[in-house]
């Protein structure tokens, strides 16, 4: 038998989602880096900070794995604000700030990180260090 990703995991940095998380929030972080000046405290701003979040929501939620409700209310935090990322997307290219392949490419991104934060949720029993 095959053993998942988290059973290998010591540390929040070690998930696979984690790794993608934060690799797309450095991501988001350069292509904001060409939005126009007047957007640094709106768009520029919540779309950082969202996908920041992503990974700061995981990690709160990994170390509160010793109390389930705990550790899915964090994971559900994780999901928002993934979602809220792709919502700045939408905005980044409806502006003309970003063109329609790498939207697509970054939405895409955000879809799987989703989808792995729901497995985690649909498994969180599993994660948690009481069971």
């Amino acid at each position: 038998m095959m053993k998942r990703d988290y059973e290998f995991a010591k540390t929040v940095r070690d998930l696979k989602v984690y790794q993608a998380g934060f690799s797309s929030a450095m991501d988001i972080f350069k292509l904001s880096e060409k939005f126009p000046k007047e957007e640094k405290y709106s768009l520029t701003d919540q779309i950082r900070r969202s996908s920041r979040s992503v990974c700061s929501n995981l990690a709160e939620g990994w170390h509160k794995r010793r109390y389930l409700a705990a550790f899915i209310h964090k994971l559900t935090d994780s999901v928002q604000e993934a979602s809220e990322t792709q919502t700045w997307l939408e905005f980044s290219l409806a502006c003309g700030y970003i063109d329609k392949v790498i939207f697509d490419q970054h939405f895409e991104h955000y879809e799987h990180i989703i989808a792995q934060l729901l497995t985690m949720q649909r498994k969180a029993k599993s994660f948690c260090t009481n069971s």
